[in-house]
């Protein structure tokens, strides 16, 4: 099932790559920005997640949700909590959802990782 993630902030985006990194060097990333009108997206609460959602690996009843919004097709985001920084979100994004075609695609630029950062 193809979906897109994105993060809601950039920084939150190095977040949840350098939590999910499983190998020391960091390759050469891109940052594209997204932009989508509110009314595209669908927003999972906190109080509509079961309580082992902060688990990993994540439970599968979190992939349950996505699955779910997808086979729906109730709208072309869903906004979703961020398990490494809470109080932020990330999006999954439905290539496939007639609405999608209003996300705007800016042009990616580089984004190379500060050396300092560590690694596993």
């Amino acid at each position: 099932m193809p979906v897109v993630y994105a993060s809601g902030t950039l920084s939150l985006a190095l977040v949840e790559i350098l939590v999910h990194l499983t190998s020391a060097p960091l390759a050469a990333y891109s940052a594209v920005p997204l932009e989508f009108p509110e009314a595209l997206v669908t927003i999972v609460e906190l109080n509509g997640l079961p309580k082992s959602w902060r688990d990993s690996p994540a439970p599968p009843e979190t992939r349950a949700i996505g699955d779910k919004w997808v086979a729906d097709r109730r709208s072309a985001a869903l906004r979703v909590p961020s398990v490494v920084v809470p109080g932020e979100h990330n999006y999954v994004l439905n290539p496939n959802h007639p609405d999608f075609r209003r996300v705007r695609l800016g042009a990616a630029v580089p984004f190379p990782f500060d050396p300092r950062l560590p690694r596993p």
